[in-house]
């Protein structure tokens, strides 16, 4: 492999939710492989990014999904928890990438050559394998997840504050998984 570069591309998915961890993935590319319909996972159905995200983990040269739980992102705030869970998903990587590509405006601190690129989910492959990967581990999580508290409805909305999100936090009261630090369950708390 001498000569090749070995970039990461990295995202998160689940900053905006309620409930749940914020989750980041971290994927290193094979050139020699590429895969086929990459893009921003928010601009994919979810039936697409189920079949692209085995694809990606087959053929990646290196993959690793992480996580930051619920305490640490009421701990931290939600941009310093989804930096810890990018670290977490690059140093996760069984090889070392010369290079991190970051969705975003900002890098987690990895000791790694970093660069944020806004919409890089959109414009760098690795980016967009990452996004896909990213998303579809957090939302398996968040079906395991409605199978434990099934009165949230996590099944639909994983999470986010849609109105049926918000009527059942009112109607059921504040879960273990919920994120105590966002106004909407910070509202609702005794």
């Amino acid at each position: 492999m001498s000569g090749i570069i070995l970039v990461c591309g990295v995202d998160e998915a689940g900053r905006g939710p309620l409930a749940g961890p914020v989750s980041a993935a971290a994927v290193i590319l094979d050139a020699a492989n590429p895969i086929e319909g990459l893009a921003d996972s928010k601009k994919l159905s979810e039936k697409q990014r189920d079949l692209l995200a085995p694809i990606i983990r087959e053929r990646a040269l290196a993959w690793a999904v992480a996580y930051a739980e619920v305490e640490e992102i009421d701990r931290l705030n939600i941009l310093q928890a989804t930096l810890l869970a990018m670290k977490r998903a690059v140093e996760g990587l069984s090889l070392q990438p010369q290079q991190v590509l970051v969705d975003g405006l900002y890098c987690p601190q990895t000791g790694i050559p970093s660069q944020a690129i806004v919409r890089g989910d959109s414009k760098v492959a690795a980016i967009s394998a990452a996004s896909i990967l990213a998303k579809t581990a957090r939302d398996e999580l968040m079906l395991k997840l409605h199978r434990q508290y099934p009165q949230y409805g996590f099944d639909g909305h994983k999470g986010y504050p849609t109105a049926a999100h918000l009527a059942a936090l009112r109607e059921h009261g504040v879960s273990d998984v919920h994120r105590r630090s966002f106004r909407p369950v910070r509202e609702l708390l005794p």
